[in-house]
């Protein structure tokens, strides 16, 4: 699996939960574009790899999910993020910018001063 593919499994969590928390509930597809549209291009999530997480989320009670009519015959599943789930991503969050802190010091760090 290409290194790209494992940051993006792995940011998927932090990402819905942030886009529920800031966006308010959204549907998959929706979550999709958005992803696409705001990244420029960069991420790309396409439906069937979002599905697992936002189950995982659900069943972690992070978020919650619910079924509205839009049209006449149309059913879309929303989401909705959950007291939990705003817990879940500072936490994430809180990791995500340590992590790139730290990353960011290695990658800049001036070897040719070391004794």
């Amino acid at each position: 699996m290409p290194a790209k593919n494992n940051f993006k499994k792995g940011s998927a969590e932090m990402l819905l939960l942030h886009i529920l928390k800031e966006k308010g509930d959204c549907y998959g597809y929706e979550i999709c574009q958005l992803i696409k549209e705001i990244s420029e291009g960069l991420l790309m999530f396409p439906e069937g790899s979002l599905y697992p997480a936002l189950y995982k989320l659900i069943d972690n009670e992070c978020i919650s999910d619910y079924k509205k009519l839009v049209g006449k015959r149309m059913t879309r599943v929303y989401y909705h993020i959950e007291k939990k789930g705003e817990e879940r991503l500072q936490n994430l969050l809180t990791d995500y910018l340590s992590a790139s802190t730290g990353i960011k010091k290695i990658l800049e760090f001036d070897y040719t001063k070391m004794d």
